[in-house]
């Protein structure tokens, strides 16, 4: 079914603290998200109605739209639209007149309408009076007011184009607050169709906590990826050594393709399991003449940005030191304050410790040093 959208986006905001169609919700503008709505259904020409002191800015941010000046009403801005868009399309095509104010619209509403549309003239979408209804006078209750067959009115609502604009021709009372009331007094048959919580208005400052909220809860859960690593390299003749990302003056240091920092290679090794992204080698290959004496951050940072790419967020990492020397708890904060310096996250989310093994093994007769790390990632 051929359809187009008018999206009403003309107030100055004056509830909600300024125009609430370029404050930001989600990380982008209001508008957006309606634009985008309808662009995505397939609406054949969408109209944007803004201040016109708007009008050059919307016509840059939305190219493909036809942007027109609001009058000094709702229902003066609507007119404007509908007029803006008979110059072009049909007066037997569906028009979706749309607030910018009520921006969490989907796909899914859209044909929901344009399904029932198959059977009726017009409608809207509306949501069931759930509340008591009270008459209050003076500042306590006079009366109760029955709720059945009291509908709470959301947008879109919709009309064949030609007959929306007679009826706003006709129309003499004061302005309307929505289509649907110029509709019915033409005797327009207006349908309803079960509208959703999620259209909830923007009209005060808080609402815009409560769509936020309604964002956050629509995006897939994340999920928590646990990885490990373990790494080790033998003793050599040396005067310092590298671990975890700072030199320790030592009698030894550790024999490598690069500077043969244990801790970090089973760090990056750790991220990149969480990952499913290989392992170090994978990455950096020892025979490759390049990593020959490289530092090993760069290791760990190439790591941290392959999780960054995917959308991942480290949690937090945890890296054990197996050696009888040097003394690791001397260096600890400063071991994590690079780890955390190179991951890009704060040093309560980075954990170094160390420990023996009572002289017995490799790492207990000091033929060399080993490294073990686990990293969670959120994503």
């Amino acid at each position: 079914m051929r359809f187009h959208a008018v999206i009403v986006a003309g107030g100055s905001g004056s509830r909600s603290g300024g125009k609430k169609q370029w404050m930001p919700l989600g990380g982008r503008p209001v508008l957006d998200w309606s634009v985008e709505a309808f662009a995505a259904a397939g609406a054949g020409r969408i109209v944007v109605v803004v201040p016109a002191d708007d009008v050059e800015h919307a016509k840059r941010a939305y190219p493909k739209a036809l942007v027109v000046a609001g009058g000094a009403d709702r229902a003066a801005s609507v007119v404007g639209g509908l007029k803006a868009l008979a110059r072009t399309a049909d007066e037997g095509d569906v028009v979706m007149i749309h607030d910018a104010a009520r921006p969490l619209i989907n796909v899914s509403h859209i044909n929901r309408l344009l399904k029932r549309l198959e059977t009726a003239d017009a409608a809207i979408l509306a949501l069931p009076l759930a509340d008591s209804l009270k008459r209050g006078h003076s500042g306590f209750v006079a009366e109760a007011v029955p709720r059945d067959y009291l509908w709470r009115a959301q947008t879109p609502q919709c009309f064949r184009l030609g007959a929306i604009l007679a009826a706003y021709a006709a129309w003499s009372g004061d302005a309307p607050t929505d289509e649907a009331t110029v509709a019915a007094a033409q005797h327009i048959a207006v349908a309803l169709v079960e509208g959703d919580m999620r259209l909830h208005k923007v009209t005060y400052p808080q609402d815009f906590a409560l769509l936020e909220t309604l964002i956050e809860m629509d995006k897939p859960l994340k999920k928590v990826r646990i990885g490990q690593g373990f790494d080790a390299h033998r003793w050599g003749g040396g005067q310092s050594v590298w671990l975890c990302g700072v030199e320790i003056v030592h009698d030894k240091t550790l024999i490598g393709h690069s500077d043969a920092d244990a801790g970090l290679h089973a760090l990056t090794d750790a991220l990149l399991g969480a990952m499913g992204l290989g392992d170090i080698g994978d990455h950096f290959p020892p025979r490759d003449p390049q990593w020959k004496g490289a530092s090993s951050d760069r290791f760990l940072s190439h790591a941290a940005g392959l999780v960054a790419q995917r959308g991942g967020e480290i949690v937090n990492v945890d890296v054990t030191l197996i050696c009888e020397r040097p003394k690791i708890k001397p260096h600890r904060e400063a071991m994590r304050a690079r780890v955390a310096e190179i991951l890009g996250i704060d040093p309560d989310q980075v954990s170094v410790k160390a420990t023996t093994t009572e002289k017995m093994g490799f790492t207990g007769r000091e033929e060399g040093l080993a490294a073990q790390a686990v990293a969670s990632i959120l994503i």
